[in-house]
């Protein structure tokens, strides 16, 4: 029997199960690094086709990838979870997520959105944050399609609800984006960029240079004939495929050639216009574009958090365009 401790004084030596049940331990080298051991699952480097969204009824595509990640809830990725929107002429969708910040881009069509009383119009090729605490209401004035992310899973991962709304809604329209890309593409020494690309940012976050504080996205072009050289980060990229035709593809693998600095023994992720995919953290990417029209695409990642952090650990390697 137990024995409990009078008020006032303290119960030593006692043990009580129902505090002990879940409580382990490893020698440090065998759970130091889970992820190397294979403890924590991998990521795939998944595929997404428009196929998903670009017909049918209204509706949200959840692109889940509970079951891989081992959560009780859906994500895309640890941090992200990434959806495609399809929203008939007429018709609306409500969204009302438990986020610190929601990202639309707006693959075609046009429309609003009501978000806590005010209203936001946008159209093909913009872009929208939102911040924790929107209750919206997106309307579309002709048949639309969106790529949609949110950072619920971290925040299910923490046991956490969003409170404090951290920016206002932003609108980045299509217009400004391509005029800044643009500059980029057209400068003198484009062609030694690693990628060629505009990346936005909204001013509260003069630190990270992202777009929310946990989310960083990036427009970018891959010029016909060109090889953009591998490089790596630690946050998951979920990549959208703005436009390409047959002939433009991502590598990804997770050693680089000392000598050639080419991806060894890479998969191949061939682009489609209006496809995501997923590039998992760590591992070394090229793109490619072997077609005869320029190629356009926007990853979205966690990167916003994992520059806070200071463990984005971006790494680049060049080689000479052919």
């Amino acid at each position: 029997m137990t024995k409990h401790a009078q008020p006032g004084q303290l119960s030593v030596g006692t043990v009580n199960e129902n505090w002990t049940g879940d409580a382990r331990f490893y020698e440090y080298s065998t759970a130091a690094d889970p992820i190397g051991s294979g403890i924590i699952t991998p990521l795939p480097a998944k595929e997404f086709g428009p196929e998903l969204y670009n017909s049918g009824e209204t509706r949200i595509v959840t692109l889940d990838l509970a079951n891989d990640l081992k959560t009780e809830y859906p994500a895309t990725s640890p941090s992200l979870l990434a959806h495609f929107m399809r929203i008939n002429k007429g018709d609306s969708i409500n969204t009302e997520p438990n986020a610190t910040s929601e990202l639309y881009y707006i693959i075609s069509g046009a429309g609003s959105t009501e978000v806590n009383g005010e209203t936001i119009n946008w159209k093909k090729g913009d872009f929208l944050t939102l911040p924790s605490g929107s209750v919206s209401t997106h309307t579309a004035a002709e048949d639309t399609t969106i790529y949609y992310i949110i950072d619920t899973p971290i925040l299910d991962y923490l046991g956490a609800k969003a409170t404090k709304a951290r920016f206002k809604p932003t609108l980045f329209t299509a217009e400004q984006a391509k005029e800044k890309l643009d500059e980029v593409a057209n400068a003198p020494d484009a062609h030694l960029k690693n990628r060629i690309s505009i990346l936005l940012n909204n001013q509260k976050f003069d630190q990270t240079l992202t777009i929310t504080h946990v989310l960083w996205a990036m427009f970018g072009i891959v010029p016909v004939g060109s090889n953009q050289a591998p490089h790596s980060h630690k946050s998951v990229a979920l990549d959208f495929v703005a436009y390409a035709e047959p002939g433009t593809y991502t590598l990804v693998g997770d050693k680089i050639d000392p000598v050639t600095k080419e991806i060894i023994d890479p998969i191949r992720i061939d682009w489609e216009t209006g496809k995501a995919f997923v590039t998992p953290p760590g591992l070394w990417h090229s793109h490619h574009n072997e077609s005869g029209e320029p190629a356009f695409i926007i990853p979205i990642q966690d990167a916003g958090l994992q520059t806070y952090l200071r463990t984005l650990d971006i790494q680049f390697t060049h080689y000479d365009e052919e």
